[in-house]
């Protein structure tokens, strides 16, 4: 899930990156990273928080009026898409890497 804010006063957006429990695959999960354009697609720099529920949550920044590639990266070693980004696009690597749109505002 996606939630995108607009901070007026910091002409960024505040975005909370959530992977919910019902969307995750059918085998335990203990970390799930954000991987990223926007973090040189690092596999360390926005590792995402994991809830009481099990989901898993990240926060960032961002600026607005671009689009921004992501996936997650679950247990170190599968990757897994955002099934309710803006688009997908075919990445380097022969897979689709979610997108998100921030409007300029």
């Amino acid at each position: 899930m996606l939630k995108k804010q607009y901070i007026k006063s910091r002409n960024v957006y505040k975005v909370t990156f959530r992977l919910a429990k019902h969307e995750q695959p059918d085998y335990e999960i203990n970390t799930v990273s954000l991987v990223a354009d926007f973090n040189d697609w690092s596999l360390t720099v926005n590792p995402m928080e994991k809830l009481k529920n099990g989901d898993f949550k990240t926060i960032v920044e961002l600026a607005p009026g671009k689009k921004y590639e992501f996936r997650y990266l679950l247990n170190g070693k599968k990757w897994y898409n955002e099934w309710e980004a803006d688009e997908y696009i075919l990445g380097d690597f022969g897979k689709d890497n979610c997108v998100i749109e921030l409007l300029e505002v």
